[in-house]
């Protein structure tokens, strides 16, 4: 049976390095925002799990503080060294001023508990939404990471459309100079017609091979920010489309990115944290009660040491210590000020964000319709170019113009269609929903 389960999980990592990775956007982004997925996910999560070491350690100066100890030693005094004479009138005796040495043992159970601190109350407020800042910041990451394997994968699928139409582009030519001379054979064509269509088809081809250069390299920036081995071999499954945006107005989008941001929520805590912190600072000149108490045995060893006992209550009021709790009240207020100053200056930002990404996905859409109609005009002045050269009404230079403008404008198409894409991507993080265009 154990053999069988080992043979059952390790059939699909062979299967795996038999096959490319089949990967969507989805997927892609799945697999960066898991928690042994990209760095800076992995670093999130470390950084939630101090901030709630931290507010640990704030909590235990709430808490009841309790130890135990056992001690043995042997000793001896000079009592004359101490300050201490005992005179006796008795003739002939004195008293001996060296004691010792004499064996003390003690076993003793101490507590202690904070009954009423406001200071550590409130640091142990700030430190819980220092928690609360850390997940969102977490969250936030997590937004950061999707948008950026989204670019990433974009930019794949391009330079896969790229090769796509640069081969198109090495099939056209051939094509062309295939056609060239069956009009030289005709007698209606000359060298020089076949001379060009074998110069447009090695430009073609050259851009070919800078395309699949930029593939390749497209694929080693994906495996690298989704967190996978940069040897894996993978297939992208989704290519590039046009995907309509509902209509939304700066104002509404602005609501929403403010709803949910997660950065904008991690800055708001961290402000409260800030404010709760120099609460803290300020509560230190308030007065603080502890109890205390301690339980155990003493005596020169077990067998005659005897119980004793202390139990207790201190009140500790500060009065002076040199300005140390002047400067640092100053210093919290500061911090907290300047928190305050970072979540206007972000919000601000937020607004920018937003209407740059609604200018820049209005113009994306622009550039595409553009694109799309210089595309269907190219393609139909290089039908009518080959038609007339056929006739013998043109000659090769006119069809070669027009395959020059074709290739532009199948180039200008899918930079449209990247830019359109890259924009949806933009006003998404921008509202904070970047989730919802890799669904």
């Amino acid at each position: 049976m154990r053999l069988v389960c080992v043979w059952v999980l390790i059939t699909p990592l062979l299967v795996s390095a038999a096959e490319p990775l089949q990967l969507s956007l989805k997927r892609a982004v799945e697999i960066a925002t898991s928690p042994e997925g990209n760095a800076n996910i992995q670093l999130s999560g470390e950084a939630v799990k101090q901030a709630q070491a931290r507010s640990g350690q704030a909590r235990a100066a709430l808490l009841p503080n309790l130890d135990s100890s056992i001690s043995e030693q042997s000793s001896t005094r000079n009592l004359g060294a101490m300050g201490i004479r005992v005179v006796v009138p008795i003739p002939g005796f004195a008293f001996p001023t060296f004691v010792g040495p004499f064996t003390t043992m003690d076993a003793r159970i101490t507590a202690s508990q904070t009954v009423f601190d406001f200071s550590s109350i409130r640091r142990f407020q700030a430190s819980k939404m220092g928690v609360s800042a850390a997940k969102s910041d977490a969250a936030n990451t997590d937004d950061r990471v999707a948008a950026q394997v989204a670019r990433a994968y974009l930019a794949a699928v391009k330079a896969d459309a790229d090769v796509e139409a640069s081969q198109a582009n090495v099939v056209l030519a051939k094509a062309v100079e295939t056609q060239a001379q069956n009009q030289k054979n005709a007698g209606t064509g000359t060298g020089i017609e076949i001379t060009r269509a074998r110069v447009q088809l090695a430009n073609d081809q050259q851009h070919l091979l800078e395309a699949q250069s930029g593939r390749r390299s497209a694929l080693l920036r994906l495996l690298r920010a989704i967190g996978l081995r940069l040897d894996t071999e993978i297939e992208l499954t989704d290519k590039l489309q046009y995907v309509p945006v509902d209509a939304v107005t700066a104002e509404h989008a602005k609501v929403m990115a403010i709803e949910s941001r997660k950065d904008l929520k991690a800055q708001q805590e961290r402000e409260e944290n800030a404010r709760l912190a120099a609460s803290a600072t300020k509560m230190e000149r308030l007065p603080s009660v502890q109890s205390f108490a301690d339980y155990g045995s003493i005596g020169t060893g077990p067998g005659n040491a005897l119980p004793t006992r202390t139990y207790g209550i201190s009140v500790k009021v500060p009065i002076f210590d040199g300005g140390r709790r002047d400067a640092r009240r100053a210093e919290s207020a500061s911090q907290y000020r300047s928190e305050r100053v970072r979540t206007n200056d972000l919000k601000d930002q937020l607004d920018l964000d937003i209407r740059l990404a609604l200018e820049g996905l209005q113009s994306a859409d622009d550039e595409l319709k553009v694109a799309k109609d210089g595309l269907e005009l190219a393609d139909n002045e290089l039908t009518q170019a080959r038609r007339r050269y056929d006739a013998g009404v043109a000659n090769g230079l006119e069809v070669t113009d027009a395959q020059t403008r074709l290739a532009r404008a199948r180039d200008n198409q899918i930079a449209a269609l990247y830019g359109y894409n890259l924009a949806r991507v933009d006003l998404a993080q921008a509202m904070g929903n970047v989730r919802s265009i890799v669904q």
